[in-house]
């Protein structure tokens, strides 16, 4: 549990970060098609935004001990925007969307963690990251996916 009252703002604010996937998840469930593409959309964007949003974090704790971070770390946090870049092709090409697009960045998501647990082990991150991003990251993956069936 956050000792601070900044660390429980962190929480509190990350776990609201879930609320628009969630949104998009009850509006599918309430069926209509009128709402169906906007929420579908909306689905897929948000995470792609999160995912971008997770490779500058990376970037950051990066810079924060460039004396520290290895150069993998660079690399790797370029690629959730480029990733969620790549994702957008096939909205835009008119064709074959969304369920590849939600699935390549619901899986991104949960596989950020993998990332997160590396930087934790380093000692890259703050004290209480992982009890804050493994719950988010794959809360929101999950919710994600979860879009790629309804």
């Amino acid at each position: 549990m956050p000792s601070s009252r900044i660390a429980r703002l962190a929480y509190g604010l990350g776990a609201a970060g879930l609320l628009p996937q969630g949104a998009v998840i009850l509006a599918l469930l309430a069926g209509g098609s009128s709402l169906r593409f906007m929420a579908t959309v909306l689905g897929f964007a948000y995470p792609a935004l999160i995912l971008s949003f997770l490779g500058g974090v990376w970037w950051g704790l990066a810079a924060r001990a460039p004396e520290r971070a290895p150069g993998w770390l660079w690399v790797v946090a370029v690629v959730p925007s480029l990733i969620a870049f790549a994702a957008c092709f096939p909205l835009a090409a008119g064709g074959g969307w969304p369920v590849a697009s939600l699935t390549a960045v619901g899986l991104s998501l949960i596989g950020s963690v993998a990332v997160d647990f590396r930087l934790a082990r380093m000692g890259l991150c703050p004290e209480g990251w992982m009890a804050l991003r493994v719950p988010l990251s794959i809360g929101l993956g999950s919710m994600t996916l979860l879009i790629t069936v309804l």
